[in-house]
């Protein structure tokens, strides 16, 4: 029984990687640069940090079978974790000049042998 959870969590961490480089990918090709790919912190992991002009994008990368499943997927405990990792990487790096945003990208299954990528900017913010 535990090797397959053990077998499933693997199965689960690697679907998760291969999103995050088809997100990566697909970002570089609507041209975004990537500066951070799974930027880890005392406080939180952000999947990407990408730029594009004057914004600055804390991404947090979902596969799930429908974009409404990877929105709910982003539990407000998540997006706490995330700020607190996007805080830090603020504290650490001269972002003065740029709009800072979070931004979703759930990564579809394939229809047809096609995976659809959602990129959905500004997903979230933050409340006081």
């Amino acid at each position: 029984m535990l090797d397959r959870r053990l077998i499933n969590k693997k199965k689960t961490y690697d679907k998760g990687l291969q999103a995050e480089k088809a997100a990566a990918n697909w970002l570089r090709l609507k041209g975004y640069k990537i500066l951070e790919q799974r930027y880890k912190t005392k406080y939180g992991e952000i999947d990407l940090i990408i730029t594009k002009k004057n914004v600055i994008a804390f991404v947090e990368v979902k596969a799930r079978k429908t974009e409404r499943e990877a929105l709910e997927s982003l539990t407000p405990k998540m997006q706490n974790r995330i700020a607190q990792a996007a805080s830090y990487y603020i504290s650490q790096n001269d972002v003065a000049e740029y709009d800072l945003r979070f931004d979703l990208v759930a990564v579809l299954p394939p229809f047809l042998g096609i995976t659809t990528i959602q990129h959905l900017d500004n997903a979230w913010q933050l409340t006081a």
